[in-house]
């Protein structure tokens, strides 16, 4: 079988390939996605403090280009599996920013109806499937659903995100390896952002896991993981092997979780140096710097964004409770499951 060693993208090179794609409108959207997800995890923080929000509370603060760059150039046709610090998947794709704040507070207008935990959420009418704790359970998910595409004939992809820490448990392996034999529609994006709770990453692995796409037999690329651009190049790329039947794609994306593993934990088992030294990289404000030089009112936009969440939040503190009698409704599954349905398209490729 011949398979193609894993390699490296640089950061210039994929967003040139990605901006080569992309119009100003498309840019500015990604600006768009990047802004609202950290401005409503943000929101949503506060209202954890204020006891708002049940649980704990996770974030992907410095990791947005991660997902929104990535979500941005799949189809409303392809399935997300969408984890915990990856919200601007679940914007892109059309989940109405109200809809996820309830979520977070265990409204009845939440997406789960107030019956999971706050993160644990994803819009099936949107092709989109909710996870679970256990990572990297969902690239199993993917993988099952790659599968289908591929015994049905049907022309489209499988995307799934995780951490670096998940390549150290097996699901990650067996996973991979299905993808690999079966050549199947699947784009793997690992967000390694550098620990794996509190373990840092040389204390996880020897070689780094991009290298091991190529022992599965498919193509390996490094990312820049703070630039949106960049990571919707990468995507492209590999969505567009996948639909030509040359199988998955693994991305590395390069990123920094600038806040601790949850609202709980104070991350002091990280220097200071590394988080200041990756604060210059912020993925918001590249695309803002790159943005205002093609003559965007970033501001403007950063106001809009604003806006937006304000009334988000004031619609999603007015939702009511669950009605208690509603906990067992839906616990299994009665008549015929509804399919997944299609996401919004956001690239201006897919609207054409």
């Amino acid at each position: 079988m011949a398979t193609e060693m894993a390699g490296t993208v640089t950061a210039s090179g994929a967003t040139a390939a990605g901006a080569g794609q992309l119009t100003l409108e498309d840019r500015v959207w990604l600006l768009r996605a990047m802004l609202l997800m950290r401005g409503l995890e943000e929101r949503a923080m506060t209202l954890y403090r204020q006891g708002k929000v049940p649980g704990s509370f996770y974030d992907g603060y410095g990791q947005e280009a991660v997902s929104a760059g990535a979500a941005f150039a799949m189809s409303p046709e392809d399935r997300l599996c969408i984890l915990h610090r990856d919200l601007a998947a679940h914007l892109i794709r059309g989940v109405p920013p109200a809809r996820i704040l309830a979520q977070y507070m265990g409204r009845a207008t939440g997406i789960t109806r107030g019956r999971d935990g706050n993160v644990h959420f994803g819009e099936r009418s949107l092709g989109c499937v909710g996870m679970v704790s256990m990572l990297p359970d969902m690239m199993l998910v993917a993988t099952g659903m790659a599968m289908a595409f591929k015994l049905r004939g049907e022309p489209r992809c499988a995307l799934t995100w995780f951490g670096d820490g998940s390549t150290s448990r097996g699901d990650f392996h067996e996973a991979m390896n299905w993808a690999g034999v079966q050549r199947l529609p699947i784009v793997f994006v690992l967000e390694n952002n550098q620990y794996a709770y509190s373990t840092p990453l040389e204390k996880q692995f020897a070689v780094d896991p991009v290298q091991r796409a190529s022992a599965y037999g498919f193509v390996g690329v490094t990312v820049d993981g703070n630039d949106a651009e960049a990571m919707f190049g990468a995507t492209f790329a590999a969505r567009a092997r996948a639909l030509a039947g040359e199988g998955p794609t693994l991305i590395e994306a390069l990123t920094m979780r600038m806040h601790g593993h949850a609202a709980h934990d104070d991350m002091k088992y990280v220097p200071k140096e590394q988080v200041e030294e990756w604060r210059k990289r912020d993925p918001i404000e590249r695309q803002e710097t790159r943005l205002s030089e093609l003559g965007v009112d970033v501001a403007a936009v950063r106001a809009e964004v604003a806006a937006e969440i304000e009334t988000a939040a004031e619609e999603a503190l007015a939702a009511p409770m669950p009605e208690a009698g509603s906990a067992v409704e839906g616990v299994f599954c009665e008549g015929e499951a509804e399919p997944l349905g299609d996401g919004v398209p956001r690239w201006s490729g897919f609207l054409g």
